[in-house]
């Protein structure tokens, strides 16, 4: 009989059955047995949930976290579209106006798929598959009410659920439990110093309404239509319809301070007949409503910087919502929730979970994915009236005129915008906007003039307005 002793396998609790934290349990699964703390209980089907204060606007996933969630659980993705949802090519199946007011032609010469569906629908098909595996355990009406260790190591968490409380101990913590995460606090109370944080929040307003798409528009794929908000011009004021499951249009209608869209039903479409372009609203005139309409103001851009700390306790990791959040027009949380489960992975397959430095390098590696989407984000909203304490800087202003003459550039060239979608989904870093695919067009001109209208096929728009 040997006297070797049974290695024990290191143990991890994730804060919050968020997609982030659902992520990071699946990245986590092949290295410790991991609980997952939610305040609420999930839904048993595709239903809204608590917590997910987006999860009745418009969606989309982009091609980057396409590809993420399937690294991550492979299969996830057909999944959903056997359930209802589609991959929609961009922009073959979009019709779209930029922020500068240039309407994209509908190339299909880039290889960008982006799923839509119901947000109830994608958190249901992600939780079905990260809780089957029997490396997860889910503890619902559980809240973690604090952090237990000290400022060099955390060693677990101090948990309620009901009237019992307890410490539950593991070898890392992942905090995913969204904008309103306490860790910052917490650590301050271990002794470490406050977390930088910056905000930018345009002050934009969603309004939402489900209608039932019309006529044939489900027969023939119907596709996205997006009317951006052009920063230059406040109020910027925004719309798209999104085809998801159950012959059903998303509609969601959006509006920076003093344009913003009103919860009252008789103004919906009227909003969306007053954006710049009135396509949105002509679509909806004759179409049938599904329900009241749905407002959230949760749309600040919200960052706290913790890879920058000078001191980070080992054995604690903050992901999702809790680090960064962003205005949701961008469509950029999912994919960057995906992208940071894969850098806590493969930290840990360089790292031992229980080596000192560990938490410190998937901190900073989870960095990559959230300043790419951050930097997309802010380099709009940061020009809205009000967003910040301090103007944009000479350098953020230049920043912003290219990338405009990048989305000139794209809307009548196929490789431009195949170089600019890589970055848009998250795909490739931003330099891929100094590529020759970008440059040569850029200085060579247009080979063919603006669209002066929504680029809609005839047999679209027959479908939707009979």
């Amino acid at each position: 009989m040997s006297d070797r002793p049974i290695q024990r396998r290191p143990t991890a609790v994730v804060v919050g059955a968020s997609a982030a934290g659902l992520f990071a349990a699946t990245a986590l699964a092949e290295f410790a047995d991991v609980t997952v703390l939610e305040r609420d209980r999930l839904p048993q089907g595709p239903e809204p949930r608590r917590g997910v204060p987006q999860a009745l606007h418009a969606h989309l996933l982009w091609s980057g976290g396409v590809a993420a969630f399937d690294e991550l659980l492979p299969g996830v993705i057909d999944e959903a579209v056997a359930r209802g949802a589609r991959l929609v090519h961009i922009m073959g199946d979009m019709v779209s106006r930029a922020p500068n007011e240039v309407w994209f032609r509908r190339f299909t010469a880039t290889r960008h798929r982006n799923l839509v569906c119901t947000r109830p629908l994608l958190d249901h098909v992600l939780a079905t598959r990260a809780l089957s595996d029997p490396r997860i355990t889910l503890r619902e009406r559980t809240t973690a009410t604090g952090l237990d260790g000290s400022a060099a190591r955390i060693s677990g968490v101090r948990l309620r659920s009901g009237d019992q409380e307890e410490v539950l101990r593991a070898d890392l913590v992942v905090d995913a439990s969204g904008r309103g995460s306490r860790t910052a606090h917490w650590l301050r109370d271990l002794g470490l110093p406050q977390v930088a944080e910056r905000r930018v929040d345009a002050g934009v307003r969603y309004a939402t309404r489900l209608y039932k798409a019309p006529g044939g528009t489900t027969a023939i794929g119907f596709p996205l239509v997006n009317v951006q908000p052009n920063s230059a011009k406040p109020p910027g004021r925004a719309g798209i319809i999104v085809p998801v499951e159950n012959g059903q249009w998303i509609v969601t209608l959006s509006g920076s301070r003093g344009g913003e869209p009103s919860a009252d039903p008789e103004r919906f479409v009227d909003f969306a007949l007053g954006l710049d372009d009135p396509v949105i609203g002509e679509l909806l005139r004759d179409a049938e409503p599904l329900g009241d309409v749905v407002t959230s103001r949760s749309t600040a851009n919200q960052r706290r910087y913790y890879e920058k700390m000078t001191s980070w306790p080992d054995g604690l990791v903050v992901l999702g919502d809790a680090v960064v959040s962003y205005n949701p027009v961008y469509g950029h949380g999912l994919t960057v929730a995906a992208q940071c489960a894969l850098a806590l992975r493969d930290t840990l397959r360089a790292h031992g979970i229980t080596e000192a430095g560990t938490a410190r390098r998937v901190q900073r590696a989870a960095a990559g994915p959230v300043g790419a989407a951050w930097d997309l984000a802010v380099g709009q909203d940061m020009f809205y009236p009000g967003a910040c304490d301090s103007p944009p800087t000479v350098m953020e202003r230049l920043l912003a005129r290219y990338v405009d003459r990048c989305v000139e550039t794209a809307a009548g060239n196929p490789r431009a915008l195949g170089a600019l979608l890589d970055v848009m989904s998250l795909s490739a870093p931003p330099t891929r906007l100094f590529s020759p695919d970008m440059l040569r067009p850029m200085l060579l001109g247009p080979r063919r003039p603006r669209l002066d209208a929504a680029p809609l096929r005839d047999d679209e728009r027959d479908s939707a307005l009979g």
